[in-house]
């Protein structure tokens, strides 16, 4: 199972916040620390921000952060659902546009289905301030602070 770029940023993204929790990131900094494309993250940012994931103020002095409610989200069933296409259009009821021949008897999809299930169950265990845990190393990481030796 491979996921969307579109679903990783949006991970990155929500990392990024997690630690940088002081006040305001651009989608500019974002893009710099994890050496991303800034087109592709304008988008990330404008679609879960529509969904409430990002406090995002505009104008010269803007940028986003992430909303309060946001780290009670689950990665798999609040982020990954929504974006990702798995392996086949059939699976999640998407528009195909040819009916399959074999859909009525199709043992694949049903393993695909349970591999799926599985997927986004695991994905759901999971709270987005629980994958930001120890905060300090992914900051040092994304270059938002410096670690002392020692400390």
């Amino acid at each position: 199972m491979r996921l969307t770029d579109f679903t990783d940023y949006a991970f990155r993204v929500i990392l990024y916040l997690s630690v940088h929790d002081d006040g305001l990131s651009t989608i500019q900094q974002i893009s710099d620390a994890y050496q991303v494309s800034k087109n592709h993250l304008m988008k990330v940012v404008q679609l879960l921000g529509e969904r409430g994931w990002f406090d995002m103020v505009r104008g010269r002095n803007g940028g986003l952060r992430l909303a309060p409610h946001a780290r009670t989200l689950t990665v798999g069933t609040d982020c990954a659902r929504h974006r990702e296409r798995f392996c086949a259009g059939c699976l999640l009821g998407a528009d195909v546009r040819h009916a399959c021949a074999i859909e009525p008897h199709c043992q694949p999809k049903v393993v695909m289905v349970a591999a799926l299930q599985a997927f986004l169950a695991e994905l759901g265990k999971h709270t987005e301030a629980e994958l930001s845990q120890p905060s300090a190393p992914l900051a040092h990481a994304l270059g938002l602070i410096t670690l002392t030796p020692g400390a």
